[in-house]
């Protein structure tokens, strides 16, 4: 793992991965050897040369490249073949990697094996649940088996606003495990409740991707006003021994301050609220994190079996006694068994909502694919095929040391993305993909961008975002912006694009969001102009 860079100064944007940057902005003058494809490109409309001369991008370095999948011509490039930072384009790489190697409709099977003797409706022995880097574990699964998500999901409510929650329960599969071991006729466990992480080893990134994973490890508390001069109103979940959570919320009048921090005990089973919420405001979201998955996923069970009428004789809190495994589970009867929804729809949810975690996993995934625990060494070899033996891109446009893109030093071109892009349009699962990712004014992380343009709906792209700190001169630092998938023209055609800025400046975070909107006003302009001239 590369040493990070001052990360908990970081302050993230839109869904975004997150580092810190230098104040070094990329090389400014793009290499000779560039095909040509710069001096035969069309000039860059107006439009869009006014935005990337907007007061924020007087160091920063513009790339930019659209070319007509149909037949290869390169419509705009920009510094097409330097190295830029991507942020969650990051994405692209790592979950058309995945789909491609897991398959679209590869699901994980958790199952929970008996160890020990049955007599009658008794368990003399385990329950062991082994793990497999399922995403959600049933928690945002809708009737329809589909993967439920928000445009601003839970797992950037601390850095974003108008975080909200999927209605779905986050306890839903080991509910359904716990329903599952009980009509295998047992009812009390003489034993203990352990789970299995040894499938892989949890890798050092942030976030940290883990074999078991409830409610992405994490607490919700969602906070709700009430009138003024009371205490606001506290929902919080999942609610898991022993976790606890206190609330000194106030309400104060309307239009006055909200502001709420989230303080926790050394291992993160007790949490504080504090704080103010206005009047009349939206319910604010935080999180606080689940600092031992295992723990939690063995009381969450023990309770879960609890609820289905099944007793289990061991304590329900305390460490996970992983040491109690035993080396395989050969003929252990397996009694219970949580079957995930299929890849694309967790492929979907990474893109849509840039969420980070699931991206990381993604490595893991494909590690264990390969029948490796080292999620880095493994995971990366199976993607460096992916690129090289599938999707035929030159990995060297890449450099990339997590799934995410949380990190300034991770570079990719403009072209290396665009060859991505364009692979997916050769394959049976090309619109499935196009639709995983956020759809401009409508869904996704570029929902709450140009709602009323006539592009509304036409671009699919990934964004990506990091920022940092400059402290030198009291401002942001945006090592990226970027948008990176398809421009739907009018009559149906289909344009791949790519748009990053790196080395951008704000002066506080809204002068970011200003910088998320330019990229995305970009994109538009690209569309509308592919609509009159393709």
């Amino acid at each position: 793992m590369k040493p990070k860079l001052r990360k908990s100064r970081l302050r993230p944007w839109a869904a975004a991965c997150v580092a810190l940057v230098t104040a070094a902005s990329v090389a400014a003058t793009a290499p000779a050897a560039l095909a040509g494809e710069e001096r035969h490109a069309a000039p860059l409309p107006p439009a869009v040369e006014a935005i990337m001369h907007k007061p924020g991008y007087e160091h920063a370095q513009w790339g930019l490249y659209e070319v007509d999948p149909s037949d290869g011509t390169v419509i705009h490039s920009q510094f097409a073949r330097q190295s830029f930072v991507p942020g969650s384009d990051t994405k692209l790489v790592t979950i058309s990697a995945a789909w491609h190697s897991l398959g679209p409709d590869h699901r994980f099977t958790t199952p929970v094996y008996a160890t020990g003797t049955r007599r009658g409706s008794t368990l003399d022995g385990n329950l062991a649940l082994v793990a497999q880097g399922d995403l959600t574990m049933g928690g945002r699964t809708k009737p329809d088996g589909s993967v439920d998500y928000t445009n601003v999901d839970h797992t950037s409510a601390n850095d974003l606003p108008g975080a909200t929650l999927t209605p779905e329960n986050p306890l839903a599969g080991l509910n359904q495990i716990a329903r599952q071991v009980r009509r295998s006729g047992i009812t009390r466990v003489n034993g203990n409740v352990v789970i299995d992480p040894r499938i892989f080893t949890p890798p050092a990134l942030n976030p940290q991707p883990t074999p078991l994973i409830i409610n992405d490890n994490l607490i919700d508390l969602l906070t709700t006003p009430t009138t003024p001069g009371h205490a606001a109103k506290l929902f919080w979940r999942p609610q898991v021994a022993p976790y606890r959570v206190v609330s000194h919320v106030r309400t104060v009048a309307a239009g006055g301050t909200t502001n709420i921090s989230v303080t926790t005990s050394p291992d993160g089973t007790r949490i504080w609220l504090s704080g103010t919420i206005a009047a009349g405001s939206q319910p604010l979201l935080r999180t606080s994190d689940i600092q031992d998955p295992n723990a939690f996923g063995r009381t969450a069970l023990i309770e879960a079996l609890g609820r289905a009428g099944v007793s289990v004789s061991a304590v329900p809190t305390g460490r996970n006694p992983v040491r109690t495994l035993p080396p395989s589970y050969g003929g252990d009867p397996r009694v219970a068994a949580f079957v995930s929804p299929p890849y694309r729809q967790y492929a979907k949810l990474i893109l849509k909502v840039s969420h980070n975690l699931g991206a990381n996993l993604a490595l893991c995934n494909m590690a264990v694919l390969v029948g490796s625990k080292d999620c880095i060494g493994a995971g990366f070899a199976v993607e460096h095929h992916f690129l090289t033996k599938v999707a035929h891109v030159d990995p060297t446009q890449f450099a990339l040391d997590d799934g995410r893109g949380g990190d300034a030093t991770e570079k990719a071109t403009p072209v290396g993305l665009a060859e991505i892009l364009g692979y997916w349009l050769h394959t049976p699962d090309a619109t499935a993909f196009r639709y995983s990712l956020p759809i401009l004014g409508v869904n996704g992380s570029n929902a709450i961008s140009c709602p009323d343009c006539p592009a509304k709906g036409k671009v699919f792209a990934k964004p990506g975002t990091v920022i940092g700190v400059d402290d030198l001169n009291s401002r942001l630092a945006v090592a990226d912006q970027s948008q990176a998938g398809y421009l739907l023209t009018n009559d149906g055609h289909l344009v791949v694009f790519v748009v990053l800025v790196n080395s951008a400046t704000a002066p506080d975070l809204n002068g970011t969001i200003r910088i998320f909107d330019d990229t995305n006003q970009i994109s538009a302009l690209l569309q509308e102009e592919a609509s009159e001239h393709l």
